[in-house]
């Protein structure tokens, strides 16, 4: 005779009825009702992070100062004097140029910052430029240009 879906049984044992613990001595989990003897957790409900009244953990650790703004913007840096090295012969810059001359990474923002000396003209265009930067990229010939 071939098994059926109608045929198929638990194994014995494999379900139990769920025990009522403290209904009186006579069934399973009677008298302490698996809360063992004496002590605060005999008595009454006592929360699970308690330490014993020593200083928890949530007062123990350092608050958390001040906020993170999910809107700020970050730039990756270049300074004047480093276009400067990277194009000694001048011409245009893009950030596609910084990317191929390994001086920032691809996928992120640009900013150009004004720390050092800048002789050659340079045609730069960037995300972001400081007002010193762009002072002296201007004041060697060449032009800033936001993208």
């Amino acid at each position: 005779m071939p098994l059926k879906l109608h045929h198929l049984r638990p194994a014995p044992g494999a379900k139990t009825e769920k025990t009522r613990v403290g209904r009186g001595e006579g069934g399973k989990g009677g008298k302490t009702a698996g809360r063992g003897t004496k002590g605060t957790g005999a008595r009454k409900n006592v929360p699970q992070n308690f330490e014993g009244g020593q200083m928890p953990l949530h007062m123990r650790l350092p608050k958390l100062r001040g906020f993170k703004n999910p809107f700020r913007v970050e730039y990756q840096v270049v300074n004047v004097a480093k276009l400067g090295e990277l194009f000694p012969n001048g011409g245009e810059v893009g950030v596609a140029d910084l990317i191929a001359a390994g001086a920032v990474r691809d996928g992120n923002l640009v900013k150009v910052l004004g720390n050092g000396e800048l002789s050659v003209a340079l045609q730069v265009s960037a995300h972001a430029f400081s007002a010193s930067a762009k002072t002296k990229i201007e004041a060697a010939g060449g032009t800033a240009t936001q993208l």
